[in-house]
């Protein structure tokens, strides 16, 4: 018998100890933040804006329509949109507007069309949900609306629905079920790409998109101006 064979059956061999799984909810509910729901989403907002973020509050029935007209006041060549309903819904709002982005749906297989992905200037996703604590969005991506989309146009645009905004990390794992099954690349965006390798100067854009926006969707029951406060 090899050495390396005796050594693997001496280890199965060896006695078994169940051992308790920790605790994890009441460990991380000593951390928790105590704040309401306005005051999370007036810190996360803050978050986000101190690195670069804009974030455009609308309502559901509008959000399409305050991103026409946003995008009316920063104009954009081109948007890559997905075959999704917010993507559809999007392109619909934008659809013979004067001055509106050239629109591209993401279709086609990257290596057939890298030339022409990279000159686009924006890009359309949802978010998953949103972490407060760290000013942060949780993206994921799947076969409709992939990571390229987030990270090759020199903009993001993320459509985030502020009801899924979760005080801390533990959360929104907990709150979104992230155990019961997750995709090959689930993302934390805190503001655009951003880095200091050189020279420790602060970039933006090195690995990734220059600027973020946020298009946070309200629920009803909470007025833009509670959550606008001093955050601007």
């Amino acid at each position: 018998m090899s050495a390396r064979a005796s050594i693997l059956q001496k280890l199965r061999a060896a006695p078994r100890q169940e051992r308790a799984r920790p605790d994890l909810a009441s460990h991380f509910q000593r951390f928790a933040s105590q704040d309401d729901e306005i005051a999370r989403l007036r810190h996360w907002a803050a978050m986000m804006r101190a690195v670069k973020t804009d974030i455009l509050w609308t309502r559901e029935a509008e959000w399409d329509a305050a991103l026409a007209g946003w995008l009316a006041g920063h104009p954009q060549d081109s948007i890559l949109l997905s075959d999704t309903p917010h993507g559809r819904r999007l392109a619909q709002c934008l659809e013979g507007r004067a001055g509106a982005p050239r629109i591209v749906w993401f279709e086609r297989e990257v290596d057939g069309w890298k030339a022409e992905l990279f000159d686009i200037a924006a890009g359309f996703t949802a978010a998953r949900c949103g972490i407060a604590a760290t000013g942060t969005l949780a993206l994921w991506p799947d076969e409709a609306e992939p990571r390229t989309m987030s990270l090759v146009p020199p903009l993001h645009i993320a459509l985030f629905d502020a009801a899924t905004l979760y005080s801390d990390f533990y959360s929104a794992m907990k709150g979104e079920n992230w155990s019961a099954g997750m995709p090959t690349n689930a993302l934390l965006i805190s503001g655009p790409s951003k880095t200091a390798d050189i020279q420790q100067t602060l970039a933006y854009g090195a690995h990734g998109p220059r600027d973020l926006l946020v298009l946070a969707v309200l629920p009803p029951h909470i007025a833009i101006h509670d959550v606008e406060g001093e955050t601007r």
